[in-house]
């Protein structure tokens, strides 16, 4: 399994790059649907099951079925295959577990988002646009602690 796993590697590594420029397009973005939806509504003075909710409920679903979760699982795939090929992590250093920590908030993150998209879906949503704008800066802090962690490696 090592040796396949060497021989594969920058195809494994490629793959992982590609899964999470998709997942972080999804966590980035995700958020800012929600300040959409939460704003739009209140401006237009639309209330829950409007067209107007129901195509901010389809769009926010599409976005986390169809691309953020199989993003989060490919990008898991692929980088516990990028951990299992032989020197690529130390573990030794410090560095694979900042970035460990970085992941776990990215994949807290993209449940959190997920639960709130099933609060707009029942209409229990009592979040503002602005606590949505303020939780979309946290994918960039996990992103910048992740990219630094790998490529400086502390």
């Amino acid at each position: 399994m090592e040796s396949l796993l060497a021989t594969y590697y920058l195809w494994i590594k490629a793959c992982h790059v590609v899964s999470v420029i998709a997942w972080m397009a999804g966590l980035f973005y995700l958020p800012r649907l929600y300040v959409y939806h939460v704003e739009g509504l209140k401006k237009a003075g639309v209330t829950r099951g409007s067209d107007m909710d129901l195509l901010f409920q389809h769009q926010e679903r599409l976005l986390l079925k169809a691309i953020m979760n199989p993003a989060m699982i490919s990008t898991w795939v692929f980088g516990l295959l990028l951990v299992m090929t032989p020197g690529v992590v130390s573990w030794a250093m410090i560095w694979p577990w900042t970035k460990l920590v970085g992941i776990l908030g990215m994949t807290w993150f993209h449940m959190w988002l997920a639960a709130r998209r099933h609060d707009f879906a029942a209409g229990r949503n009592r979040l503002t646009g602005r606590q949505y704008r303020m939780m979309n800066e946290l994918p960039t802090l996990l992103m910048l602690l992740i990219v630094f962690s790998v490529i400086v490696k502390f």
